[in-house]
């Protein structure tokens, strides 16, 4: 990993080496920093965490340290997770003979994609022996970019934590924040960049207001700042959004949370209005806390949601449809329960972190078998 920070993907390789078959993996996560506030959360042993932290962005000693490491643990498989971590661990599983190099998409139908990353990704595709997509939209996509087929793709979907994540009384949460019982709540998981539309979602909160006046808008994620401390272009552009649209009254901003499977249950519904995606980690946490959920229906969103079932899907783009689909689930409280039940029950049998951990073993095993042959 680049690191053990916050991120989905980090979070997904925790649940990943927690869950998988310790008896038949001996598995080691290696960062290239000593960001590690995830740390706390690996089962594994101490011994089998380690930092190669590179000393500057285009360290190349990493690539040789790394290989030293992999060498070192005699590994049969390398799986890089994130833009430095993957081309750091093809060349230095390519160097190493590592038996089985394995990389990752985490996201699809980018908007914009770096030169130089796609210049590094090119460059080191022939070490890598198969990607694994978090969705069926991200393969397709990095597929068609990169000119690989199908047959080297595969696609294990995000798991979430149903112990952690699950249903609770959100009561005390919207106390302490001031909110009553009774105000109708929208929940907002998702860090302030432009890939998580903020803006559509503001202008559909704007409609709903007008139903429901006394709403309030849960805004939970990072919010990146200048070095200065101001914030950057995207938010305070959002910040500007808010005072045209006269909603900020209605609006809370809480940051980033450790605790956010608390303040799901606190919330009457999620919105995530992303423009891309791969399998949004924010979808399973709350659908798993008995919360259903509307989204824009961008790349697997369509699998993860059961239109209709445990939530709803909407066009990027159309702030009015969004706004209805919120209004409707904050006015019957019946559909509410009867979606946030289904959300529950579909979460747990199909995107749980014990059914992501099999999956990804079943991968690694069928790929190296098929390299032994």
């Amino acid at each position: 990993m680049d690191d053990l920070g916050y991120g989905g993907a980090e979070r997904q390789v925790v649940e990943l080496a927690n869950n998988i078959n310790h008896n038949a993996f001996d598995l080691h996560v290696c960062s290239l920093s000593n960001h590690l506030p995830l740390r706390s959360q690996l089962v594994v042993s101490e011994l089998n965490l380690h930092v190669i932290a590179r000393k500057t962005r285009f360290d190349f000693t990493v690539v040789p340290r790394l290989a030293h490491l992999l060498r070192t643990l005699k590994a049969d498989i390398v799986h890089g997770y994130l833009f430095s971590a993957e081309i750091a661990s093809r060349l230095a599983g390519c160097i190493a003979g590592t038996r089985l190099i394995v990389g990752s998409e985490r996201n699809a139908n980018r908007v914009e994609y770096r030169k130089s990353n796609m210049f590094a990704y090119r460059l080191s595709q022939r070490c890598v022996d198969v990607i694994v997509a978090n969705s069926n939209a991200g393969a397709k996509s990095h597929g068609r970019i990169y000119g690989r087929p199908p047959s080297d793709y595969r696609v294990v979907h995000n798991g979430v934590n149903t112990e952690r994540f699950r249903p609770m009384d959100g009561t005390s949460i919207r106390r302490k924040l001031g909110i009553p019982v009774q105000c109708p709540v929208v929940g907002a998981f998702a860090n302030f960049k432009k890939q998580k539309n903020h803006s559509m979602l503001f202008r559909a909160f704007k409609l709903v207001l007008k139903s429901y006046p006394e709403a309030r808008l849960l805004l939970i994620g990072d919010q990146p700042v200048d070095s200065r401390g101001r914030l950057d272009g995207y938010r305070a552009q959002l910040d500007r959004l808010l005072d045209d649209l006269k909603i900020r009254h209605r609006c809370m901003f809480l940051g980033h949370r450790e605790d956010t499977e608390r303040f799901y249950p606190a919330c009457d519904i999620t919105v995530l209005s992303s423009l891309h995606e791969g399998t949004p980690n924010v979808l399973l946490e709350s659908m798993a806390c008995c919360v259903p959920v509307v989204a824009t229906n961008v790349c697997d969103n369509d699998y993860i949601i059961k239109e209709g079932e445990v939530g709803y899907l909407v066009q990027v783009g159309d702030d009015v449809r969004m706004a209805h689909r919120m209004a409707s689930l904050l006015g019957n409280h019946a559909v509410r329960q009867e979606m946030g039940r289904k959300a529950r029950n579909w979460v747990a049998a199909e995107f749980s972190t014990r059914r992501l951990a099999k999956r990804m073993a079943a991968v690694y095993m069928e790929v190296l078998d098929g390299k032994n042959k």
